[in-house]
């Protein structure tokens, strides 16, 4: 087993940590959790460094990689920046349309992407009672006599909703009965009558604002559709291993960063006349911390290897989620003890980064959804 990185792989850590230097260090983040948002010269800075076209087909002008470069990336760019950033998001978007949607649909989000970085729609998939639970989803279209469709339901979770002037939905298509997984994908104008918009406030990830989606009677056309009717069940099904596979990166880089200030600052600290990293208490927190970041490295890896070389995750992607998520988010709090009442103030880093990683492992599926799905593969592999 090769853990080295290539040549290109250490040149782009390279050029993650110079960005990061020059364009998000902690005063930059904390202005942009102040203002909720990036600037769009920031996001444009991050395209033109060629980082935005990364793991985008050629042919739509992007930057093919392997997976696990992208998944370097991922978690690099977080481990610089100590925060989770809007840039994920935005490459998977742009992913998710490029596979689904028509020529003229890619090509429309492609020129604005690759004009400003950013896409010009945000994702609307999960329900208040239908997050991990997909076909629990009751937002509905109806066709009419006229040919169009009425969109009725409610969204949650919305990134960026209130930001990009269009989102992509996914509803039910005719009846919103659980047994009814034949779903559609829209691509739906943020202006569009009907649609409305609420803030959703929460705890952690700041510079990324949520909102809630509500569609009363929105007028929908055939050519709002994107894919093939009744297929947006196994459309939004086909990119989660990879989603949740570089959500456990973000969370990496983030953990990697705690683990970085507080294993310093055990050095700083004295108490009792001497530095705390003297203390066995201390030195077994930060044995076992960065045990889990090696574990949870690995796994990662592994995951994105086999994604490479065509093989199933369906088992790994599921075990990675959940002990990737909660072990860097126990890395974070560790950290935030080992600061002790310092780490629970502004003053310091950890304190944000551990809200940002907690809600990690709800993002994607919950710890316990993935339990679900590795736990029913598990059975059936060792049956065999």
């Amino acid at each position: 087993m090769d853990f080295s990185l290539t040549d290109e792989q250490e040149l782009l850590v390279e050029s993650i940590q110079e960005f990061c230097e020059r364009y998000l260090d902690e005063k930059k983040i904390v202005e942009m959790f102040e203002a909720h948002g990036m600037s769009d010269e920031l996001i444009k800075a991050y395209l033109e460094a060629g980082f935005g076209l990364m793991g985008i087909p050629e042919e739509q002008g992007g930057v093919p990689c392997d997976r696990v470069t992208l998944g370097l990336l991922t978690e690099e760019f977080a481990h610089h920046s100590g925060a989770i950033t809007p840039f994920l998001n935005n490459t998977l978007a742009m992913c998710d349309m490029i596979d689904f949607g028509s020529p003229e649909q890619v090509e429309m989000c492609m020129n604005v992407y690759l004009e400003t970085g950013k896409p010009i729609f945000s994702l609307g998939f999960s329900e208040p009672g239908a997050g991990s639970d997909n076909a629990s989803m009751t937002a509905v279209t109806k066709k009419q006599a006229d040919g169009t469709y009425l969109l009725n339901g409610q969204k949650t979770w919305v990134t960026q909703g209130e930001v990009f002037p269009y989102v992509l939905v996914v509803a039910k298509d005719e009846d919103p009965a659980p047994e009814n997984r034949t779903m559609s994908m829209w691509l739906v104008p943020l202006e569009t009558a009907g649609l409305s918009t609420a803030k959703l406030e929460k705890r952690g990830q700041q510079i990324m604002p949520f909102c809630e989606m509500y569609f009363d009677d929105v007028v929908l056309t055939e050519d709002m559709r994107v894919g093939q009717a009744g297929e947006g069940f196994g459309n939004l099904m086909k990119n989660f291993e990879m989603e949740r596979s570089l959500i456990v990166a973000q969370c990496l880089g983030c953990a990697q960063a705690c683990m970085d200030d507080a294993a310093k600052y055990t050095n700083e600290r004295i108490t009792f006349g001497k530095p705390i990293s003297n203390y066995q208490m201390i030195q077994q927190k930060l044995t076992d911390m960065e045990t889990a970041l090696i574990n949870v490295r690995n796994l990662l890896r592994y995951t994105l290897w086999k994604m490479d070389n065509g093989q199933s995750v369906r088992i790994e992607s599921a075990l990675l989620k959940r002990y990737g998520a909660m072990q860097c988010a126990w890395v974070c709090d560790e950290a935030v003890q080992i600061f002790a009442g310092l780490g629970y103030t502004t003053e310091t880093r950890v304190g944000r980064i551990a809200n940002d990683v907690r809600g990690m492992r709800i993002a994607g599926g919950t710890d316990e959804i993935m339990v679900y799905i590795a736990g029913r593969q598990l059975a059936k592999k060792y049956a065999r």
